[in-house]
This record gives structure tokens, C-alpha cells and sequence, in this order.
């Protein structure tokens, strides 16, 4: 596991911070020397992490603008020496990373696309080998946590130590509000298992939309994630690409001005006491549920083998949509959304079929 290895903090990585907190903005994609520049001059102000910018744009469909090539790190290395920001841009291939060491930028970061084809993310880090500089690894398209995890452990066996989780949101084939879906118990669940791993988030590729960035960074920022990357653009609304999810950076500074900032302990540490006592009685209720939990189990065993006796199949269709309707009932009752009702009473109907599935086995 990546705690057994070592992760440079936030604090090592020799970039500014925003609040306390990681901020990289900047455009979707490069597109002139003019709209990189007007752009850089207006977010460096706000003291960013890094100015992004996408140089070597991978779309899903060929015809689209997939970026400006090589000649954007001319204008990022402009950036640098105008601004004093340090730049960042996404790499796919060794070339991509070679030609933006040789340019200077200060920050990698891996796509999505990439992170999904571990042969992809090899050739990074085998491009990267002996390179001390810091890389964000994307989620992959697809909701697949071994998929980020085996991304970051290749990055990290090529020698890299400044490693950053960057959560842009998952492909979904269902209808959402999001562009792309957070899922957020997958980065939690990634944090649980590599707690040095710094988290940040993508609010503009998973929102899609401006309108909806400051949910989505309020959400990030108080579930503990170290920073923000952002898209933002001197005239967004004629972007050459992703221009629905891309903001001024007078209203980004309006954004972060808005957001909340909470820390991991109470502002007041005589209070630290009262939070003691509350999750005192949630673990006495955890440990009712676990057991109420486990007599449910012993009773769908119990049928189980009452339907092996008598040759029944174990899926009854009706029977679920039984259990389901008066459950949702009870807990709208409660107050509980239906939505959580639906996942907690759906793991727990899954486990009963598989240990009936067991008992029928004789396993």
C-alpha cells in the first residue's frame, strides 16, 4: 500500500498555497499567445499553486480541437517569466513529458484517458524515472479504484514522491446532473487506504456547468480535500473548448471568497470533548446494527435452506419488491431519502441471495 511508501506533503512540494489549500487555475486549453497571457495576468493575482493549461488535448471524437501542441509551452514558459507563476500542463506520452521538462513547466499531471491504460501511465513514469517533479494522477473515465491506485503506485515505483490524487469525476451511462459523476465514496475510499496521498479536486469536469462549480468545491472542501485544480478563462464564453465550465477569473476570485474552510478539529478545543461523547454513541449504535445485521443473515440462511428442501429457486422477484416498497415506506417515514434506503436495503438483499446461493451449494 502507498502509505508503506513515501508521499511528500503538500507543504514539501515548493508551491504556493491558496488559504491553506492547493489551487491550480487556468484555461481548459491554450489557445493563443494573447488568451494565455490576458488570462495568466488576471489569475496571478490571487496567488495560485500553478497557472494550468491544456497543451496536448486528447477528445473523445477526432475533428474537435485537441490543442495547440508544442508551441503552447512557448507561451506557459512566457507565463513563468511574466508572472513569476509556476505552470502546469497534462502529459499522455514520453514525448509529451520530455517536451515539457526541456520547456520548464513545474507541475505534470496525468489524464484521465491515461490513467485508464496502465501502458499509457508506464511510459510516463518510465519517461519521468529520476525526475524529482510533481505529478496529479486523474481518476480513470471509468469508476475503477485499482485502476487511480495501480496509476499512483507506477509513478511512485519510478521514483516520484510529490503525488497528488486528482478527482475529476466518472463516465456514466445514466442520466445526471453532473457531467461527469463524482461518486465521492470512491476518492474517500482511495484516501482510507493511502491516507499520505494529498486528494484534489476537478469541480469543472465534473460539474460541466459554471453554475454548479461552487456545490461541487464546497462539497470537495468539506470532505477534507486538499485543494483545487479550476478552469478559468479571460472570455470563457468563446473558449475553444469546455467553455460551459469555464469562469472569468474575477469570479473565481468571487467563488473562493464564498467557499468554507473547515478544519479537522473544533475551533474551540474545549468543545473536542462534546464530539467525543456524540461519536461515543454512534459506535454503541454501529455495534447494534452490525448485530441486528447478522441475525438478518442467520434468518435468510435459514430460508435458504428451507428452499433447498423444498427445491425453490432463490431470486423471488415479488418478495423483493415487497421488501423494498414497505422499507422505502419506513424510512420515508423516518425522514431517510429513498435513495439511501435503496442502496443500504439492496447490499443487504444481495448478501441474503448469496448466502442462499451458499446454502443451496452446501457450502
Amino acid at each position: 500500500m502507498i502509505d508503506q511508501l513515501s508521499i511528500a506533503p503538500l507543504e514539501d512540494w515548493g508551491l504556493p498555497m491558496h488559504n491553506g489549500k492547493m489551487l491550480l487555475a487556468g484555461p481548459c486549453s491554450a489557445e493563443t499567445p494573447a488568451q494565455v497571457m490576458a488570462t495568466a495576468r488576471q489569475i496571478a493575482p490571487m496567488g495560485p499553486s500553478a497557472f494550468r493549461a491544456g497543451i496536448w488535448k486528447p477528445r473523445t471524437r477526432p475533428g474537435h480541437f485537441e490543442g495547440i501542441g508544442q508551441q503552447g509551452l512557448e507561451w506557459l514558459a512566457q507565463v513563468k517569466r511574466e508572472t513569476g507563476m509556476k505552470v502546469t500542463t497534462e502529459v499522455a506520452n514520453r514525448e509529451h513529458v520530455e517536451q515539457a521538462l526541456a520547456a520548464g513547466v513545474d507541475v505534470l499531471w496525468v489524464g484521465a484517458r491515461t490513467t485508464a491504460n496502465p501502458f499509457a501511465v508506464q511510459e510516463v513514469a518510465d519517461a519521468l524515472r529520476g525526475v524529482d517533479i510533481p505529478v496529479l494522477v486523474k481518476n480513470p473515465v471509468n469508476p475503477d479504484l485499482n485502476l487511480w491506485i495501480g496509476a499512483i503506485e507506477r509513478l511512485h515505483k519510478a521514483g516520484l514522491r510529490r503525488i497528488a490524487a486528482l478527482h475529476r469525476g466518472f463516465s456514466s451511462l445514466s442520466k445526471s446532473a453532473y457531467r461527469n459523476d463524482p461518486h465521492w465514496q470512491i476518492p474517500i475510499e482511495l484516501k482510507r487506504q493511502m491516507r499520505q496521498l494529498p486528494l484534489l479536486c476537478d469541480p469543472s469536469h465534473i460539474a460541466g456547468k459554471r453554475e454548479m462549480l461552487f456545490e461541487v468545491i464546497q462539497r470537495a472542501f468539506d470532505l477534507g480535500y486538499d485543494g483545487i485544480m479550476i478552469e478559468s478563462h479571460h472570455d470563457p464564453d468563446n473558449a475553444w473548448s469546455d467553455a460551459e465550465q469555464q469562469i472569468t477569473p474575477a469570479d473565481l476570485v468571487a467563488m473562493m471568497e464564498r467557499v468554507v474552510i473547515r478544519g479537522a478539529t473544533p475551533q474551540d478545543p474545549a468543545q473536542q470533548h462534546n464530539l467525543d461523547e456524540l461519536r461515543a454513541q454512534i459506535d454503541v449504535l454501529d455495534k447494534i446494527l452490525v448485530q441486528v445485521l447478522n441475525q438478518r443473515m442467520e434468518v435468510a440462511r435459514s430460508i435458504g435452506q428451507f428452499k433447498k428442501r423444498n427445491h425453490m429457486s432463490v431470486l423471488q422477484t415479488s418478495r423483493w419488491d415487497s421488501i423494498l416498497g414497505k422499507v422505502l415506506a419506513l424510512g420515508r417515514e423516518q425522514g431517510l431519502s429513498d435513495s439511501f434506503t435503496t442502496s443500504i436495503f439492496t447490499a443487504i438483499h444481495d448478501e441474503s441471495i448469496n448466502l442462499q446461493e451458499k446454502v443451496l451449494l452446501g457450502k
